[in-house]
């Protein structure tokens, strides 16, 4: 069965934007941009791809991707309709009822139900891209979480997870330290 992995970076407060939703917030790091290009690039937008070189890369880990409209808007307003187009893209929104591009997927009911459907069909596993409102939607739903915690408070904005309390157990599988200070860890969640 695939797995939902929620692949997010984060403040050490639990943050993943400022509080406009701008992501771009965190400090670039050459040693993690050669690992993601080699471990996950799939993960990378195909226009920071195309800039690194790696546009015809092979996807490693992942064969869809997961986001929120929250996430999606900001190519929207770039005028980017499709920003991974080297991966399935879906996108969760309730307001959003037909796509702008046909290599981008609505789904405007149930997300659960939608990630049901996809973890149940061959593949590679699901990348979670965001945001913290879809996150939240889908904590039972989420298996593994891989946080780049950066070494950065802001002391408000898109919380990693937008949902009420409830205790969920995780362990460590991995946990690496790179060359800016961001924590690169591996969390799987215990059933």
């Amino acid at each position: 069965m695939r797995k939902l992995v929620y692949y997010i970076a984060s403040s050490v407060d639990g943050f993943i934007a400022d509080p406009a939703g701008d992501g771009d917030i965190y400090p670039i790091s050459e040693e993690f941009t050669r690992y993601a290009t080699a471990e996950y690039p799939e993960t990378l937008p195909t226009h920071i791809r195309r800039l690194l070189g790696i546009e015809h890369a092979e996807n490693v880990r992942f064969d869809t991707l997961l986001m929120g409209r929250g996430t999606y808007q900001p190519a929207l307003d770039m005028g980017v309709t499709s920003p991974y187009v080297h991966i399935r893209q879906i996108v969760v929104s309730r307001s959003l009822k037909v796509s702008p591009d046909p290599a981008v997927e609505i789904v405007s009911g149930d997300p659960v139900a939608a990630v049901r459907d996809l973890k149940a069909q061959d593949g590679r596993d699901i990348y979670l891209c965001g945001g913290g409102d879809l996150a939240g939607q889908l904590r039972e739903e989420i298996d593994e979480l891989q946080v780049k915690a950066y070494p950065v408070v802001l002391g408000s904005g898109i919380p990693m997870f937008s949902a009420g309390f409830a205790v969920t157990d995780l362990a460590v599988t991995s946990s690496r330290v790179f060359d800016n200070g961001m924590i690169f860890t591996t969390y799987a969640r215990k059933r």
